[in-house]
């Protein structure tokens, strides 16, 4: 929709700066960006990334990156390098130092100790005539036109380029490593994803109450356990063994049928055969298994003996749903 209104057009304007500097980076990358890339998959140190001021964000940035998709990474601050930190560089580690000028103080000053020390220095610049460059033994050119800053001071563009490079140089590194959604789970136990591919329904399964009736129970006992347990549902058990299942919608059902249920029992209005899934299986294939049959409610089993309700609800609370 278009629009007169000044920030609505300033923004519009910042957005097409950067996107247009960000599509000029691709005619930067050439062989040597590959040559550095497996340069890192195959070194058997860490990645440990540098930088001063906005430039220092980004480098965290990257080192979160990277680290989430299989390549051990530190962010080591360039001030700080110069006053102690410089002890955390190992003999196999790869240096990738940020700075758009590549000229400034902390910068110049790092650089002779990181070269005495042997270890390579991977520069990701936009000056490509800076000490930084001239030392660097790969240069990643992050030049840009101009900042979208209206006076072309603020870091804008310029940090936008850098985290960009970073993310190209992660997704080539993970793309070597053969990162599958399998190994991102692992490193992302948390999120959804990695739920969805390691939680188990006895993981939820300790959240719940264990309701469950004999099957000559009164349904006033049946009531009780329902309200109680506040599943929605009770599993009608003999010996462990799982006969039935009652849900809130079968009292109903009874209801519409009968004013008098004083000689009916839990064996009398249960669903026989209801649908379970072991205590091992994976979360996502209780939701699989809810979502094909349209229930809200599953039977977990045991060897064989009852275990337990799960509810949709638990599935919904960890975001496999």
């Amino acid at each position: 929709m278009n629009s007169k209104n000044p920030i609505v057009l300033l923004a519009k304007e910042t957005i097409a700066i950067e996107s247009l500097a960000i599509s000029q980076l691709a005619d930067f990358i050439d062989d040597s960006f590959a040559d550095a890339v497996e340069l890192i998959y195959k070194s058997k140190g860490r990645v440990i990334i540098t930088g001063i001021g906005k430039s220092a964000i980004i480098a965290n940035k990257i080192v979160a990156t990277l680290n989430s998709t299989g390549t051990p990474s530190v962010f080591m601050h360039a001030a700080d390098a110069i006053h102690g930190d410089l002890g955390l560089i190992l003999n196999d580690d790869i240096v990738i130092c940020i700075s758009k000028s590549g000229n400034t103080p902390e910068i110049k000053v790092l650089i002779p100790f990181l070269k005495n020390a042997g270890n390579t220095l991977i520069a990701i610049t936009g000056n490509q005539k800076s000490t930084l460059a001239d030392q660097a033994d790969f240069v990643f050119n992050s030049y840009v036109e101009k900042e979208a800053c209206p006076n072309n001071l603020a870091p804008t563009t310029s940090t936008t380029a850098q985290l960009v490079i970073g993310d190209a140089l992660a997704v080539c590194l993970l793309e070597s490593r053969g990162f599958s959604k399998n190994d991102f789970a692992k490193y992302h136990p948390g999120g959804a994803l990695g739920k969805k591919l390691f939680l188990k329904v006895r993981d939820l399964l300790v959240l719940n109450e264990k309701p469950k009736v004999k099957p000559n129970a009164s349904i006033q006992k049946v009531i009780i356990e329902i309200s109680e347990k506040r599943l929605g549902v009770t599993a009608v058990t003999a010996n462990q063994k799982i006969e039935g299942i009652i849900t809130d919608g079968d009292l109903r059902r009874m209801l519409a049928k009968t004013n008098d249920f004083s000689k009916l029992y839990a064996k009398d209005i249960m669903t026989l055969n209801p649908k379970s899934i072991s205590i091992d299986a994976m979360a996502i294939e209780a939701m699989e298994l809810m979502d094909t049959h349209g229930i809200s409610q599953l039977v977990v089993e045991d060897n064989g003996n009852y275990a337990g309700i799960i509810h949709i609800h638990d599935l919904i609370k960890e975001g496999i749903i």
